[in-house]
């Protein structure tokens, strides 16, 4: 942070010496404290978490003291309430859980500008872990206690207490630790158990991304497809949700058993975004325009555009690399894993097979991304490391294609486009290879020309791999760059203006 703040004082003009900010209406502010910056950025994160975990609490807190004042508390005590305050908690983010992973639904939202000021809608992925974390705990607590207190409890309880209290659920019949667990209640839940203990670690980021720092025979059976396959899981997860909340034995009210009505919504919004997806997908097959096979592994694609289709710089799923204007899609993608290897390896066999028969391409999305609400701001700052740098590159394209539109109508009427512009955008692209540059050449040489008549844009290129500064060879290197920089415009380096 201290690196990049010295690196912001460098490239403001001379005489500055803090960063400073101004209201729409132009009036000049101070300095912005660290508090401020902290409320500004995490503000709606806190406040949603916070609501989240109220909830939560609430809800514990509701069948925690309505289950001590059962009959069966004489039995099991305090260790029911908790397992069912647990599971109160469980039913919640079961049904919670599902929303932030509904992308369509996500974009759409996102759209209102009330509802995106005040709601992360760029954090949906990061709150789909913290309510799984939150499952985690919820499941620990009401499984562990049943396990561990409940159950013995019961089996073990005096037998006098047993028939005045819960001995009606059991038909009367005081049952041993192992005859409740062979229940329908129990053992749907140790297999819901069982399900999620190979899904949750497969969706962590080291079984995920195939990290070396795993042993060779887990990294076999782990990655991308591995994690999406696993996750799947979810499907019979709930179809046992079902099945347990209906075989509950201390109790045989049907209104108690509420497990359905937390999902039900949830459920069927999931379920008609993955149908929806399936059949967009399915009529957006595209005409592959152009392949490109660059160093780094960097796969490029060059697809026709689907009429009707229509995107904002920088949404995903995987980056787009071209602006809104423009008549075809560009992707960009870098082998990272075992889906990106297998892409990669398939159009890498067709261009050397010569055929150039290349595997159909169908299309889902778009979806929504932090970095399309550039537009916004005055001032843009984006950070790309290595492949990272792709949804900057539609941004990028973007404000150039802005800056034409304002130049022509500035021509034509005399006066500038309504379309809003940033004041200046910062490009700052950190990688550790020199033929990375070559991914985006074309598209930088024609930002750069755009950018002669309205300087707006301002790009370093961060080359890692190259000496120190201060060493001979870096100097060398220096001298050399800033001869032909200044003879022909061209970086030597990145071998753009």
């Amino acid at each position: 942070a201290s690196e990049f703040e010295a690196l912001c004082k460098a490239s403001l003009p001379k005489g500055s010496s803090t960063i400073s900010y101004k209201k729409n209406h132009g009036q000049q502010q101070g300095p912005i404290s660290k508090a401020e910056i902290l409320f500004r950025s995490y503000w709606r994160r806190a406040w949603i978490i916070g609501l989240w975990l109220t909830i939560c609490f609430a809800l514990f807190t509701w069948k925690f003291i309505q289950y001590s004042h059962r009959a069966a508390f004489q039995v099991m005590g305090y260790c029911l309430s908790t397992a069912k305050g647990a599971a109160e908690t469980l039913k919640f983010n079961m049904a919670l859980i599902l929303l932030p992973v509904c992308r369509n639904t996500i974009t759409w939202l996102r759209n209102n500008p009330g509802l995106n000021s005040v709601i992360p809608f760029n954090d949906n992925i990061n709150f789909h872990k913290v309510i799984a974390g939150g499952i985690v705990i919820g499941i620990i607590l009401h499984g562990g206690t049943h396990l561990a207190c409940d159950f013995p409890r019961i089996s073990g309880s005096d037998r006098s207490v047993f028939r005045q209290t819960i001995a009606a659920n059991f038909g009367y019949q005081q049952p041993s630790y192992f005859q409740i667990l062979s229940t329908t209640e129990v053992a749907s839940g140790i297999a819901m158990v069982v399900l999620m203990m190979i899904a949750f670690p497969l969706a962590t980021k080291w079984p995920r991304r195939q990290s070396p720092s795993l042993p060779k025979s887990v990294r076999k059976v782990t990655g991308y497809n591995t994690f999406w396959y696993s996750h799947h899981l979810f499907v019979p997860v709930y179809a046992l949700l079902i099945v347990h909340s209906m075989f509950l034995f201390l109790t045989d009210n049907l209104v108690e058993k509420t497990t359905w009505m937390y999902i039900a919504i949830p459920v069927l919004l999931y379920a008609g975004e993955r149908i929806t997806r399936a059949i967009r997908s399915g009529f957006s097959e595209v005409e592959i325009l152009k392949v490109s096979l660059y160093p780094g592994k960097v796969l490029s694609l060059k697809l026709q555009k689907p009429k009707g289709f229509r995107h904002k710089s920088g949404m995903h799923p995987f980056s787009l690399t071209c602006g809104p204007e423009d008549d075809y899609l560009s992707v960009h993608i870098k082998t990272l894993g075992d889906w990106s290897r297998q892409l990669y390896s398939l159009f890498e066999e067709a261009i050397l097979s010569g055929l150039k028969q290349y595997p159909k391409i169908y299309i889902d999305g778009p979806y929504g991304a932090s970095s399309q609400d550039h537009i916004k701001y005055d001032i843009v700052i984006m950070i790309g490391l290595g492949i990272g740098i792709t949804p900057f590159v539609s941004i990028l394209k973007d404000i150039a294609t802005r800056l034409k539109k304002s130049s022509i109508n500035h021509a034509a009427c005399g006066e500038g486009s309504l379309e809003k512009i940033p004041l200046k955008a910062y490009l700052y692209w950190v990688t550790r290879e020199q033929s990375s540059f070559n991914w985006f050449t074309d598209v930088m040489k024609e930002i750069a020309d755009t950018n002669q008549k309205q300087a707006v844009v301002e790009v370093f290129n961060f080359l890692t791999s190259v000496y120190q500064e201060g060493d001979a060879r870096s100097a060398l290197i220096t001298i050399i760059q800033s001869l032909y920089q200044a003879k022909y415009g061209i970086d030597i380096v990145s071998r753009t203006p």
